[in-house]
């Protein structure tokens, strides 16, 4: 398959992740790597996640776990196969220093630290306008 990055074409993007309206919470790939993603999400005031015009924690980890479906998924696109349904299999540390608003873009930059036999353990940092508002480490298991 061709390289399609940077994209911010919103049905590919959803071709690469299992989660649909009104669950999607990435919106673009900027940049790939085997040990690497950075994506982008544009928070809108019909996001599940919203209460009060602030986008919730809730929302900022489902954010985080969607940008590792999309390495997977992006990954399985270069390759012609279609990407495994995967799923948070645990959250070791996560910490936010802010809550974004209605409007606000994300860039999360997804690391993957080591990967075994469907168990992917990876490094989170959320920005806004380049600031860090969001940190984890997480596994996500693919089925």
């Amino acid at each position: 398959m061709e390289n399609r990055l940077p994209t911010s074409d919103q049905k590919f993007v959803e071709s690469l992740i299992p989660q649909r309206f009104p669950f999607v919470m990435v919106h673009e790939i900027s940049d790939y790597s085997e040990s690497h993603l950075v994506s982008g999400f544009e928070i809108k005031g019909d996001n599940i996640f919203i209460l009060d015009g602030t986008f919730q924690a809730s929302g900022l980890i489902e954010h985080q776990a969607q940008s590792v479906a999309l390495h997977t998924g992006y990954k399985y696109y270069l390759l012609g196969k279609e990407a495994p349904t995967g799923y948070i299999g645990a959250i070791k540390s996560f910490e936010a220093e802010a809550l974004p608003k209605v409007g606000d873009h994300l860039k999360t930059e997804v690391t993957i630290l080591n990967e075994v036999m469907g168990v992917t353990l990876v490094n989170a940092v959320t920005t806004l306008n380049d600031q860090v508002i969001a940190r984890s480490e997480m596994k996500t298991v693919v089925k």
